[in-house]
């Protein structure tokens, strides 16, 4: 009998993230870090599930979770094998969908809520070959790997046949950048310290902290008050020290004019990347900003949309740095698209991370990205925040500040059961009794 998909579970989890500020930025001053999270389930016998999910920071995850549980007519009864076997034709059944696409296509909530289903999908193909998916990906013929890229919108900067070339090319030292690989890991760089809710002395001890736990970048978060910023990136660099690159990051708060001004304002400081100067949408806006600001480099892509941005932000020669994300696109499919491209103009991927989970799954792509397309780490870290990764089943593993490589089948989304039930909002275990308590408070 043919094993199919026999059940899409959906949860609503939260983590009370915004009341000691971890996660604080310009503008996001509050967040509460959630994940819309799904599982899979089959009826293969073999006790295999499919875990995927998209970050929000709280309420968003009202519409996400909807959003996820529309896909479930798409999903059910399909034949295991032959989705683990070619992802990409899932892919292509949610994306291409009249009535989804209407509302896109391929962006917003919709398209999260794909990247989610294809994601858990990858996690279910990975731990039944019984590979983390970094190698999964890794040890994939270029042949099976383009053909799990759609190349609708950026033909005209990646073909089929310059996927092909850039893979192959990519082959030869494999079997050695994997032993590297297990043996070192992969570099990271930490946010931790620089929360725009913290004060200095946490900052400068963290910051510092960080240096002794093996980091060689950190990153600030900037953009709500010009002097608070340049007291804070004075701070960091005394704490750190003129060696150890100090990145900034001003989460999309400026228009094009204020972004260069604010830059040129903190130059003093040697930042070596200015991160989401403006909105995620507005390539051009990007060119400006990095034709004004260099020798300071311009790092955006977490927010991009899709691949099409993607393709337009390398195209205009917009961005330095190119940081993917693993949940915000449609899923493993598309970001080796992604992945493609920016090996195809020469940019550097630095993923984002953070968040619930995403640490656990960038890794995985970098890591591929690594051993089998751009064969390099030079210029490229992967961002690394350093909570609630008590609550996945399979952690990020941080050694003198690089990601040790999975070696767990899967795609490492699966989070552990008690943190499921605990914080699925509002019923789980700690949220009842939040909430309890809140309603006991007199007005």
């Amino acid at each position: 009998m043919t094993a199919r998909i026999t059940a899409v579970d959906t949860y609503d989890i939260r983590f009370p993230t915004s009341r000691e500020l971890a996660g604080s930025d310009a503008m996001n001053p509050d967040p509460d870090y959630s994940a819309a999270y799904l599982v899979l389930r089959t009826d293969a016998g073999d006790g295999l599930e499919g875990h995927g999910f998209c970050f929000t920071i709280g309420r968003g995850n009202d519409v996400q979770v909807a959003a996820i549980n529309a896909l479930r007519p798409y999903v059910l009864g399909r034949p295991v094998e032959e989705v683990c076997a070619d992802p990409a034709s899932l892919n292509r059944a949610l994306t291409g969908d009249s009535q989804f696409r209407w509302l896109g296509p391929e962006k917003g909530v919709m398209h999260m809520a794909v990247g989610a289903v294809v994601n858990a999908v990858w996690d279910l193909a990975a731990k039944r070959a019984g590979k983390p998916l970094w190698r999964l990906l890794a040890d994939a013929t270029p042949e099976w790997l383009v053909s799990q890229v759609d190349f609708r919108y950026i033909a005209d900067a990646l073909t089929p046949a310059d996927a092909l070339d850039l893979l192959r090319r990519g082959a030869p030292g494999r079997a050695e950048r994997t032993a590297e690989l297990l043996n070192h890991g992969y570099p990271g760089y930490t946010t931790s310290p620089g929360w725009l809710g913290y004060s200095d002395e946490k900052l400068g001890r963290l910051a510092r902290q960080a240096l002794a736990d093996g980091f060689t970048q950190i990153k600030l978060k900037v953009g709500a008050d010009l002097a608070d910023d340049i007291r804070r990136c004075r701070a960091a660099r005394a704490a750190i020290g003129p060696g150890i690159r100090l990145a900034v990051d001003a989460n999309q708060r400026w228009n094009v004019a204020e972004a260069i001004d604010w830059t040129r304002a903190l130059a003093e400081f040697d930042p070596y990347w200015i991160e989401e100067p403006t909105s995620p949408d507005d390539i051009l806006g990007h060119a400006a900003i990095r034709a004004a600001v260099a020798p300071v480099k311009v790092a955006t892509g977490e927010h991009a949309q899709n691949r099409i941005v993607v393709k337009q932000l390398l195209q205009a020669g917009a961005i330095d740095i190119l940081q993917l994300d693993a949940a915000r696109v449609g899923g493993v499919n598309e970001n080796l698209a992604i992945l493609l491209l920016a090996a195809r103009y020469g940019v550097p991927v630095c993923p984002h991370a953070g968040g619930v989970g995403l640490c656990e799954l960038v890794q995985h792509l970098a890591m591929f990205d690594f051993v089998a397309l751009s064969g390099s780490t030079e210029d490229r870290v992967i961002e690394y925040v350093d909570h609630l990764h008590e609550h996945f089943l399979d952690p990020v593993v941080i050694d003198r500040g690089r990601y040790r490589a999975p070696r767990a089948p899967g795609f490492s989304a699966a989070m552990l059961p008690d943190s499921i039930s605990r914080y699925t909002y509002p019923d789980g275990g700690f949220w009842a009794a939040d909430l309890a308590r809140t309603e006991e408070i007199p007005a």
